[in-house]
Parts: structure tokens; C-alpha cells; sequence
């Protein structure tokens, strides 16, 4: 990784980010990003803990300030702890990332009530958590940006009804907290991904190959590109954008 300092544009200086799921994939991407441009940057893990701590360590090492925070998104008090502690640490909180998500795939004849709690627990209830509690000691120029799905948009298989609302919620959520938060300076984005290529959803997977073909872009997105696009939400040019639901999903909304 090359040097924070000597290379970032620097636009978050000063800035600091907690990220909600932030050990590998996406979130990870995303830490590193927005270090790269500057911030300090806290990430939240559940059972990645070598993860984070490496994350946590080469970020450091490129010249740039982290911690890594044990916490359960589907656990309330642990979501409001780890904005606790990020306080307690680097003492503000200007970005909050809610990235933490899962996927359960299930027709709706066999889903579970487990699996539909936890789905809503993770992916609805720890983004109003997180940015209520965030919110609160935000100042003018925060960003809360939520990583939704262009499943929102868009659900072409069988089985992801639950998944498809939860971020379907998201999109509404964003909205309303904007209008609540607009006058105190602060933004509230959704950004919708598309396939992207992770451990959890490789790009040559069988069920990969379906997808590429519902898409306009004949690949997977790298989570490098959505990590770029939240450091440009994250920064002070989007300073005119709120409420939004943007995809970033290679035409697969198209």
C-alpha cells in the first residue's frame, strides 16, 4: 500500500470514520479508501479479528490511523458501543459507513422467522442504530452513507424476497433521514452495488455467470470502485447530495 501522506489527495484530513462491517470485501476497501484519503477510520467485525487487526496494521504502516472494534450489528448495544468508542478514541465522529449486511436466499414458503429477524436486525436496524446514535455527535459536513443493493431496484432470481426488502427500507430510510438532518449540514446516501467480486461472491462462481449476463457490463464490479465512490460521497464536493439511492451496478438496474 502506498504512502497515505505522500500520495492521498487528503480531502477527509482531520475526518474520522467508523465503518460497520469493515474487515474484509467491500467495508475493507472502503477502510482503506478513506484512509488513503486522509481520515482516521474505525472498523466493526464480528469473527474476522485476524482481519481487522492485518487491516488495522497496514493502514498504520502507509502512515494512516485505525482501530478495529469487536461488535455484533445485530446487537443494538453493540452497535451504539462501537460509536461510543470511537469517540472515546479519536474523540469525533464525521463519517459513519453502515456496511454490515447478510443474504439469506430461501423461497418464501421456507423462510425463516430466525433468518428474517436477523436479516432485519443487520440490515435495517443497525443502520437507524448506528446513524442515530452517529448523528448525535455529528457537526456540519457529516456523511452517513449506507451500502444498500440494486436489489432494491431489481430482484431476477427466486428466493431473495427478504433480502430485496431489507434493502428496499434502506432506500426510504435514507430519504427520511435526510430531511431530518439536511438542516444541520449533514448527508445521508444510499450507494446500491451491483455483484461485486468478494470471498463471499466470487466472479467465477456458476451462479456468478447468471448474474453477468442480466448486467449491460459483461463483469463484476471490484470493491475498489465501491470504495471510490463512497470516498467521493464521504468527501466535501458532494456536499450537495442527499436522499439519494445511486447505483453503482455495472447496468444490471438498466
Amino acid at each position: 500500500m502506498s504512502s497515505i501522506t505522500s500520495s492521498s489527495s487528503n480531502n477527509l484530513t482531520g475526518k474520522v470514520a467508523l465503518i460497520q462491517g469493515g474487515s474484509r470485501g467491500i467495508g475493507a476497501a472502503i477502510a482503506k479508501r478513506l484512509a488513503h484519503e486522509g481520515a482516521a477510520v474505525v472498523i466493526t467485525y464480528i469473527s474476522a479479528a485476524e482481519k481487522a487487526a492485518e487491516l488495522v496494521r497496514d493502514i498504520e504502516a502507509a502512515g494512516g490511523r485505525a482501530l478495529a472494534i469487536k461488535a455484533d450489528s445485530a446487537d443494538a448495544d453493540a452497535v451504539r458501543s462501537a460509536v461510543s468508542q470511537t469517540l472515546s478514541h479519536f474523540e469525533r465522529i464525521d463519517i459513519l459507513v453502515n456496511n454490515a449486511g447478510v443474504l439469506a436466499i430461501a423461497p418464501i414458503e421456507d423462510f425463516s422467522l430466525d433468518d428474517f429477524d436477523r436479516t432485519l436486525a443487520i440490515n435495517v436496524r443497525s443502520v437507524f442504530v448506528a446513524s442515530q446514535e452517529a448523528a448525535r455527535h455529528m457537526t456540519e459536513g457529516g456523511r452517513i452513507i449506507t451500502i444498500g443493493s440494486t436489489n432494491a431496484d431489481r430482484m431476477p432470481f427466486a428466493g431473495g424476497s427478504v433480502y430485496a426488502m431489507s434493502k428496499s427500507a434502506i432506500v426510504g430510510l435514507t430519504r427520511g433521514m435526510a430531511r431530518d438532518l439536511g438542516p444541520r449540514g449533514i448527508t445521508v446516501n444510499n450507494v446500491q452495488p451491483g455483484p461485486v467480486d468478494t470471498d463471499m461472491n466470487p466472479q467465477n462462481s456458476d451462479f456468478a455467470e447468471t448474474l453477468k449476463g442480466l448486467m449491460a457490463i459483461d463483469r463484476y464490479g471490484r470493491a475498489e470502485e465501491i470504495a471510490a465512490f463512497v470516498a467521493y460521497l464521504a468527501g466535501p464536493e458532494a456536499g450537495y447530495i442527499t436522499g439519494a439511492s445511486l447505483s453503482i451496478d455495472g447496468g444490471f438496474s438498466a
